[in-house]
């Protein structure tokens, strides 16, 4: 194979051929045989046969078919070329040098030529021409050309005239120069243009062209291009990057109303980037901004209105604005008829004015503030009575400005467009109420002027934005106790069906508004009544930290009725409500804090919340100098306070006022942050040494009546089995304590003689002892033997749970939770603290009258010598507290 092609292609060489010789076909029933054409490798032309796609010679059928590996490319027509020698390439080289001295000969002149085209690909070809009269032509004939329509445009991208226009608008020739820029301008008004040129790095020529130097219609088509790219955001930070800027600010005095449009919509694109707002009055581009306001042309005066109201959101341009009395102008704008289509821009362009306190003074001073308040009332339309509603939200911001509008009576201007039909209007009029509420005199007003009922009606606005601002206006004229009367007057059941409603910020208005009328008792007990507490479960899921912050606060704002806090426990709320004190939001956690606080005011709720975790969460937060707060804190001591059992398991000590009620349990020493067990739970467990769990229930068993009655309980009971399908539902009860309930009537008894505390305790602490198993000597501790008497109770009873009663041999923790609950039922405020090894002491206040009559604290002796009373901190208080 190798050897055959070498005979080939020195055969090749050999022929030099000029002409395709031989169309030779190879012989039949090869399935792989085409007819090939063989020619002058370093000359080929367009062949009247199709090549194979491997890549076949053949030549004049002396050879068979066979592959070249040197073939590099495929040829212009489709086929392959072998690769030329260097002496023919050298040669070629001689010949094109030779050829070119030729025609430049002097003794050998070219003949003029007219050449007259009507194909489009001839004039881009002509743009590579070195004769400028040729460059000009054909620029200005694909100028008109691009000029009728998009498809042109894009036909001449595709011949590639892109790439010879970047070069010709620098040409040293003016009209070349000019041509060039006047077709590039007019072809960059199509979109795939502007990507391609985009990509060509034009700016900074089209910059250069925009020179004073040079002619006006270059300024025209410079421009005119520069503000079809300017669309693009990576060409605005180009242009800001080569200093484009200022050269288009000083086209803007250009005699050419046309350079003026031009140049003006290049800034007004740039403009909206802040980092180009902020260097227009460094470069003085708001006096030629104002001049513009007088062109004779309206699209002129719009578009500078527009680019006034975009720059004048940066504090330097509006100084710059006012020094050059362009507020005088933007009021003679306001007040001429004549100029009715401008009204709509210049109020843009006031209201950002009016931020500023000394425009709000200047105004005020000219009547102009009057005018403009007239000028919103009065309007029929819809784009005027906005953006003047916007000047007042915008000059409302400054506190002297709230006082001056108020001294105008704003108020009665802003209620009048509350009732015009469109809901852009009523949207920023309500934001402008919002922002005038700040000022209590206005909130005041307000009030006064039929606000609120027409605010309330907006309620069921059907535009969701309308809706959203009419409730945040609400709930800023509601801290007034008389705006939140009159809008309970106008309802309140709009505003709980509103908890319900699709938009968050509606939601969190609404639950702010019923939070502000919850302050007033009368108010809070109606608003209960029409069902708000169930309503508030529901947004208290939302995933919208403002909702959940907001109605968090309206929860704890009802919940302070104990009715309402039942009928939010009914109505699921707490398993909600303790998810949000797991939340990474401050406001969301402090309101959920504050909430669970009023919450567990009632017993069951604080069973409820502790049994959901809020315990362990509040215990976890207040561990966390980051997130643990005053509402934390107090959150977790009101639950402490409602789960006493739980707060004697983890804190190890119950307070003078910590009164033990039936339930309370002693289930041991938890660490704190770990879960207690409820008393149901612990009665269920398995029996276990390791574990003794003592119970106070003063509840004397139900006895069931006899006869018809206890038909009756058993229809009752059967009733109720069969509507839970065969599941019992009778709530669980710690088991009964008969021993417990006798000994609290003889107590009673003992101490009805008795007046003085000192003895009520001594008395007491006697029955205590006796009733566990009389006074122990320390020496003799270790033989009294409890631990047996309670391990025989707990096989006896099959149960961890011991209630106190069946205790008859009970050491320092069994006397002293016997003492507390017995003390607190007969108004003997004394603690319960736990010490080490089942120490445990009660600490009772006693009145001294010796020097001067004070309170002093005793410990109280159970044990060894009972009704002996030791001072806190003495030797024998210390040593009855430890081994």
């Amino acid at each position: 194979m190798e050897s055959r092609m070498r005979h080939m292609t020195s055969t090749v060489r050999e022929h030099q051929l000029r002409h395709y010789s031989h169309v030779a076909p190879l012989p039949e029933g090869d399935p792989a045989h085409k007819i090939l054409i063989v020619g002058d490798p370093s000359g080929w032309t367009r062949p009247r046969g199709r090549p194979h796609n491997t890549w076949l010679w053949q030549i004049e059928g002396h050879f068979q078919v066979v592959g070249l590996e040197r073939v590099s490319a495929w040829g212009e027509y489709g086929l392959p070329r072998l690769p030329r020698s260097p002496s023919n390439l050298r040669k070629q080289a001689e010949r094109r040098e030779t050829r070119a001295a030729w025609a430049e000969d002097p003794q050998h002149p070219f003949d003029p030529l007219s050449v007259e085209t009507k194909n489009a690909a001839t004039a881009v070809l002509m743009l590579k021409s070195p004769e400028h009269d040729i460059l000009a032509k054909a620029c200005e004939a694909i100028h008109r050309f691009a000029d009728k329509g998009d498809e042109n445009k894009v036909a001449l991208t595709e011949l590639g005239a892109l790439d010879s226009l970047t070069k010709l608008i620098s040409h040293e020739d003016k009209v070349v120069r000019r041509n060039a820029i006047m077709a590039l301008a007019v072809m960059s008004a199509h979109g795939e243009v502007k990507r391609l040129l985009k990509k060509m790095d034009i700016i900074a020529s089209m910059i250069d062209r925009l020179a004073p130097e040079e002619e006006v219609v270059i300024h025209e088509f410079a421009s005119l291009c520069l503000s079809f790219l300017s669309s693009e955001p990576t060409v605005k930070v180009q242009i800001f990057n080569d200093d484009g800027l200022e050269p288009l600010i000083a086209l803007l005095s250009s005699p050419d109303p046309d350079v003026k449009k031009n140049s003006l919509e290049t800034i007004y694109n740039l403009v909206q980037d802040f980092y180009t707002r902020a260097v227009i009055s460094e470069l003085k581009g708001v006096p030629p901004l104002l001049e513009l306001l007088k062109s004779e042309f309206p699209a002129i005066q719009q578009l500078a209105l527009k680019t006034l109201a975009t720059i004048t959101s940066d504090v330097e341009n509006r100084v710059a604005l006012r020094e050059c009395q362009g507020l005088d102008r933007l009021i003679e704008i306001l007040g001429s008829h004549e100029l009715s289509d401008l009204h709509v821009d210049t109020l843009l362009v006031v209201s950002n004015c009016l931020e500023d306190e000394e425009v709000m003074a200047l105004i005020q001073q000219t009547g102009a503030l009057d005018k403009l308040l007239h000028f919103a009332r009065t309007s029929s339309q819809m784009e005027i009575q906005r953006n003047a509603v916007r000047a007042i939200l915008r000059a409302a911001h400054n506190n002297e400005n709230k006082k001056m509008l108020h001294e105008h009576n704003v108020e009665q201007v802003l209620v009048t467009l509350l009732g015009v039909d469109h809901s852009e209007v009523r949207e920023v009029t309500c934001l402008a109420i919002t922002v005038m509420c700040d000022n209590v005199a206005s909130k005041a007003a307000f009030g006064q002027c039929d606000a609120i009922r027409t605010l309330v009606k907006l309620l069921q606005s059907d535009s969701g934005a309308v809706k959203e601002a009419a409730a945040l206006a609400l709930s800023s004229l509601t801290t007034s106790k008389s705006n939140a009367s009159a809008v309970f007057e106008e309802g309140a059941d709009p505003l709980i069906r509103l908890l319900a409603d699709d938009r968050d910020a509606v939601i969190a208005h609404s639950a702010a508004i019923l939070t502000n009328m919850s302050s007033q008792n009368a108010l809070r007990g109606s608003i209960r009544a029409q069902g708000v507490m169930s309503a508030l479960v529901q947004p208290l899921q939302s995933p919208n930290t403002l909702v959940q912050s907001k109605v968090a606060l309206a929860v704890a704002a009802f919940a302070c009725d104990s009715e309402a806090r039942l009928e939010f426990r009914a109505a699921g709320g707490m398993e909600p409500l303790v998810k949000l004190l797991s939340s990474n939001h401050h406001e969301v956690r402090r309101h959920a804090c504050w909430a669970v606080f009023v919450c567990a005011s009632n017993r069951e709720c604080s069973v409820d919340l502790c049994r959901l975790g809020a315990l362990e969460i509040l215990q976890e937060i207040n561990l966390s100098p980051c997130r643990k707060s005053q509402f934390s804190e107090s959150a977790l001591q009101k639950l402490f306070e409602g789960n006493l059992s739980i707060k004697y398991s983890m804190m190890g000590s119950l307070a003078l006022n910590d009164i033990i009620v039936d339930g309370f349990y002693d289930p041991g020493k938890e660490k704190s942050g770990s879960r207690v067990p409820s008393l149901e739970e612990l009665s269920k467990m398995k029996v276990t040494s390791q574990q003794t769990v003592i119970v106070i229930n003063g509840k004397l068993p139900e006895v069931k009546n006899k006869g018809k009655g206890k038909k009756e309980d058993k229809v009752k009971e059967e009733v109720k089995i069969v509507d839970d399908n065969g599941v019992e539902t009778k709530p669980w009860l710690p088991p009964s304590d008969p021993a417990f309930c006798s000994l609290v009537s003889q107590v009673m008894e003992l101490m009805l003689p008795l007046n003085k505390t000192r003895e009520r305790v001594a008395l007491l602490a006697r029955l205590v002892a006796d009733t566990m198993g009389g006074p122990v000597e320390r020496d003799v501790l270790h033989e009294f033997f409890w631990e047996l008497h309670l391990s025989e109770l707990k096989a006896e009873l099959q149960s961890n749970v011991i209630p106190i009663g069946r205790i008859k041999r009970g050491v320092f923790c069994h006397r002293a939770l016997l003492f507390k609950a017995l003390a607190d039922r007969l108004g003997i405020n004394c603690t319960l603290n736990k010490g080490e090894f089942s120490r445990a002491w009660n600490v009772v206040m006693l009145i001294e009258e010796t020097p001067k009559t004070s309170l002093v604290a005793y410990i109280v002796d159970l044990m060894h010598s009972p009704g002996r009373l030791m001072k806190v901190g003495s030797p024998e208080a210390i040593r009855y507290q430890t081994l």
